[in-house]
């Protein structure tokens, strides 16, 4: 088994059930919103174009979330099934990858949203960045913004004269 040491079971069983969570919580939020939005319809409240854009910015946000949350799942997924012994580590290296760079959801937008939904879009930008991290260190991709303390140290080295 040539995965890093510190990416186990255990880890992703947690991560796992944390993206479960989320995505139950994620499609509830999402739901209730898109109900409010309907049920504005059918009483005739929603003539002007305005809520119909809102309408759509809400389902654009909540298939970005829930996209975001479905590919944490699937790398997650890949990864329960190497340590059951179901996937090869060839195997999950060709078809086990994140995808990279998946768009973040538009802050504008975001903030428009009820405070629990934007909580949640949070939540899967976060788990989706940790996911990132792991997949890149897994890989052996270097992390292009280094460590915290490594960028502490530029900082330091930039501000310190050479002089010293």
């Amino acid at each position: 088994m040539a995965l890093m040491p510190n990416l186990n079971p255990r880890i992703i069983e947690a991560l796992y059930a944390d993206a479960l969570v989320l995505a139950e919580e994620v499609r509830a939020v999402f739901d209730r919103l898109r109900q409010g939005h309907d049920k504005r319809a059918l009483v005739g409240a929603n003539d002007d174009p305005d809520a119909d854009l809102a309408h759509v910015q809400v389902s654009c946000e909540a298939l970005r979330t829930t996209t975001r949350i479905m590919h944490c799942l699937a790398w997650l997924l890949n990864h329960r099934a190497y340590f059951a012994g179901e996937l090869s580590e060839l195997q999950l290296r060709r078809h086990g990858r994140l995808i990279a760079n998946f768009p973040l959801n538009d802050p504008v937008q975001v903030l428009a949203l009820p405070a629990d939904a934007q909580r949640c879009v949070q939540d899967s930008e976060r788990l989706y960045a940790r996911i990132q991290r792991l997949e890149r260190a897994w890989r052996g991709d270097p992390d292009t913004s280094g460590s915290a303390v490594e960028r502490l140290r530029q900082r330091l080295a930039a501000t310190i004269p050479a002089s010293l």
